[in-house]
């Protein structure tokens, strides 16, 4: 999971680069590209179910995928921008999480 955070980080310094805004603009910005890309991932389910009378079938479900992957992405940048210590931020998050969620009795 390391080589995924390294890729994040860089990711992150290139958007950082080409940027306009500082500070808190832009960690605002990045957190509402995470609502414009899984609106682009909620486009792409429609277009799978041909569920759009324009359009028809207009996706297919590795579309889907890709768009979740980029909600995803999105969203550890988001995180990245956050903390410097995203990755253990995130991986102890996760853990609470499963430690809740996965428990015996599904955390009931």
């Amino acid at each position: 999971m390391d080589a995924v955070w390294d890729t994040i980080a860089s990711l992150t310094e290139r958007l950082d680069r080409h940027s306009t805004h500082r500070g808190d603009m832009r960690r605002v910005l990045q957190i509402l590209k995470i609502s414009e890309e899984a609106g682009e991932a909620a486009e792409a389910v429609i277009g799978a179910m041909g569920q759009n009378p324009r359009k028809g079938f207009s996706h297919t479900w590795d579309d889907v995928q890709a768009e979740v992957c980029d909600v995803i992405t999105t969203a550890m940048v988001a995180l990245q921008r956050l903390t410097p210590d995203a990755r253990t931020v995130f991986a102890e998050h996760l853990d609470r999480v499963a430690k809740r969620d996965l428990a015996e009795g599904g955390g009931r």
